[in-house]
């Protein structure tokens, strides 16, 4: 078994990035979207680099993650990726970046309750 604290912030990003996704598409359709035009235009508005920037900055600005969460956040957003953001600056990307480690981390270490926790207050702040 692998020690997930030893993943690197990468790795732990691209499991945060499916999870998130995940809750929010669930969110959606659960809210009575159907159609995909519709679901994708809405999706972005919670998976796009620059709105994941912003929740990951208000939770810092209010101190919402747990001191690990803090110290994912910063290893996912420090590592060097080798990949360009489609449509965000290099700054909101590695930022982005950083949001879905934390998720990463907490989905592969089982942390579901807060995990989700985390999830409800994007929904609810995005």
């Amino acid at each position: 078994m692998i020690d997930v604290t030893l993943i690197n912030g990468i790795a732990l990003a691209f499991e945060g990035d499916a999870v998130y996704s995940m809750y929010i598409r669930r969110h959606l359709i659960f809210k009575g979207l159907t159609k995909p035009n519709q679901l994708h235009r809405e999706a972005n508005r919670y998976v796009s680099a620059k709105a994941q920037a912003s929740l990951i900055s208000k939770m810092l600005d209010m101190d919402f993650l747990t001191e690990k969460e803090v110290e994912i956040y910063k290893r996912g957003r420090n590592t060097n990726s080798h990949t360009k953001a489609k449509n965000a600056d290099v700054v909101t990307y590695r930022m982005s970046t950083g949001f879905e480690a934390v998720l990463g981390y907490l989905h592969m270490t089982g942390q579901i309750e807060r995990l989700e926790e985390i999830v409800k207050w994007c929904i609810e702040n995005g």
